[in-house]
């Protein structure tokens, strides 16, 4: 066997052993940003499940499509390896965000959704905006 095999083993039996003991990892469920995140498409879902059929093609696929990829980008970038790798993930989080805003808006203007369920959309949305940067940001930082 190789030097870099016996060495790659090394490091996959190691890193097997600290994910069966739990060392040193956050469940996915347990970081903040994603339970924030589902809490968001839980929010959504009670509206988009209420609107019409005509509504729901118009606008409301792509508000809870928008919305529901952000946990799923979130999910997705969590489980990759390299740093890089997540944040890819993590931006397009922040971009499927960014979306959701807009539709929410679009929502408010054309009195599909009353101001207190936009200004829940809202307060969600921020606190989403600010935790996913600090992950972006925390990922970085653990490169150094």
């Amino acid at each position: 066997m190789m030097i870099l095999e016996k060495l790659e083993n090394r490091n996959w039996k190691s890193y097997k052993k600290n994910i069966m003991e739990g060392k040193n990892y956050l469940d996915l469920t347990k970081l903040h940003v994603y339970i924030l995140s589902r809490e968001y498409s839980k929010t959504a879902w009670g509206v988009y499940e209420k609107l019409s059929w005509q509504i729901r093609k118009i606008i409301g696929d792509q508000f809870i499509t928008s919305i529901d990829s952000i946990g799923a980008n979130i999910a997705e970038g969590y489980g990759r390896f390299h740093y890089l790798d997540k944040n890819k993930f993590y931006y397009n989080a922040r971009g499927s965000l960014v979306e959701s805003k807009h539709w929410c808006g679009l929502m408010k203007e054309r009195k599909i959704i009353i101001e207190s369920q936009f200004v829940r959309f809202k307060d969600l949305n921020d606190d989403i905006y600010f935790k996913l940067n600090s992950l972006i940001k925390s990922q970085f930082n653990q490169k150094k």
